[in-house]
C-alpha cells in the first residue's frame, strides 16, 4: 500500500514538474517563420501585482449585469503566471443607493469578486498577431475572456474582438461592430463546445488562443484550429458613418466574470476559481 502511494505521489510530482517546465521553457519567439516580429509581451515573471506599466484595473460592477465586483486584489502574478481569481465573499456595495434602480447601484451587497485588467491608455496596436497561453475554468457561472476593444468611439461602434470567451460549455470566437441602435452590436460569432474537443481533461490544460488581424481580415484560433474568420470589408459599422472600427488601434483585456447575462448560475460552484495566463504576446509584420 505504501509503495503504491509513493508511486502515485511520484507520478503527480512528475506531471506537475512537466507542466511547470512547459511554462518556463517556452520563451517568446522574436521573429516567426511567417514574418511576424514580437513588439510587446508580458510573461508575468514577477511576483505580486501585474506590471502597472502594462495593465490598468477595472473597478466595481462594470457590464452585462455580472455578479462580480472587480477589484485589484484578485489579480496577481505567481510562479510565472497571471492568476485572476474569482471569489465568493460578501461586503456592502460601496455604490449602493436605495433610491436608484440601476443594477450597479441597486445591489445592497457585493457577493462575488474578481479582476479585469487591460492595456487601455498604455499599449494599443493596429493589426498584428495577438497570442495568449492560458488555462480557463469551466465551472458553472464562470465567464473568462481574452479580448480587445478599439480606442475610439463608444461600444460597440469601437469594435470588439473576443479572441477567447467561454461560458455555459462553449468556447466562443466573436467579432462585433456598431449598429444604428445604441448599445446594440452586430455580431459575427462562432462557437465550439468544449466536449467536441474529444479530450475529457481539456479544461485542465493550457491552450493557446491567437488572433491574426491585418488590413484584409481577422482570424481567430485555438491551438492552431481556425474558429472564425471575417473580412474587414464586412465589419463597417452599420450606422451610416462608414467607420470601420477594425482599422484603428485596439487594446487588450483579460478578465474572469461571473454570472450576468451569459455566464450562467454560479450558486453550485465551489470558490475560489481561477483563470491562469502564462503569457500575452503581440507580433506585427
Amino acid at each position: 500500500m505504501i509503495k503504491r502511494l509513493n508511486l502515485l505521489l511520484t507520478c503527480a510530482l512528475m506531471a506537475l514538474t512537466t507542466e511547470m517546465m512547459s511554462q518556463s521553457l517556452n520563451p517568446a519567439v522574436t521573429v516567426t517563420d511567417d514574418g511576424y516580429k514580437l513588439v510587446w509581451a508580458d510573461e508575468f515573471n514577477i511576483k505580486g501585482i501585474p506590471d502597472p506599466g502594462n495593465w490598468e484595473f477595472e473597478k466595481g460592477f462594470v457590464r452585462n449585469n455580472e455578479l462580480q465586483w472587480y477589484q485589484k486584489d484578485n489579480a496577481f502574478c505567481d510562479s510565472g503566471l497571471l492568476i485572476i481569481e474569482a471569489r465568493k465573499e460578501m461586503f456592502p456595495n460601496p455604490r449602493y443607493s436605495e433610491s436608484r434602480t440601476d443594477w450597479r447601484s441597486g445591489r445592497r451587497n457585493v457577493e462575488y469578486t474578481s479582476s479585469s485588467i487591460n492595456t487601455r491608455g498604455l499599449h494599443n496596436w493596429k493589426y498584428g498577431r495577438f497570442v495568449m497561453r492560458g488555462r480557463i475554468d469551466i465551472s458553472p457561472g464562470m465567464w473568462p475572456a481574452f479580448w480587445t476593444l478599439g480606442i475610439s468611439r463608444p461600444w460597440p461602434s469601437n469594435g470588439e474582438i473576443d479572441i477567447m470567451e467561454y461560458y455555459k460549455g462553449n468556447i466562443l470566437a466573436n467579432i462585433a461592430c456598431g449598429t444604428q441602435v445604441k448599445n446594440k452590436a452586430k455580431w459575427y460569432s462562432k462557437t465550439k463546445a468544449v466536449k467536441d474537443f474529444q479530450d475529457p481533461s481539456w479544461s485542465s490544460k493550457f491552450h493557446i488562443w491567437r488572433m491574426d488581424w491585418d488590413q484584409n481580415s481577422i482570424s481567430l484560433f485555438v491551438d492552431d484550429e481556425l474558429l472564425n474568420k471575417v473580412t474587414l470589408d464586412d465589419l463597417v459599422n452599420v450606422d451610416g458613418s462608414g467607420f470601420n472600427p477594425f482599422r484603428q488601434p485596439h487594446y487588450i483585456l483579460l478578465n474572469l466574470a461571473i454570472g450576468g447575462d451569459n455566464g450562467g448560475d454560479p450558486s453550485g460552484t465551489i470558490f475560489p476559481r481561477r483563470f491562469e495566463v502564462d503569457y500575452v504576446r503581440v507580433y506585427q509584420k
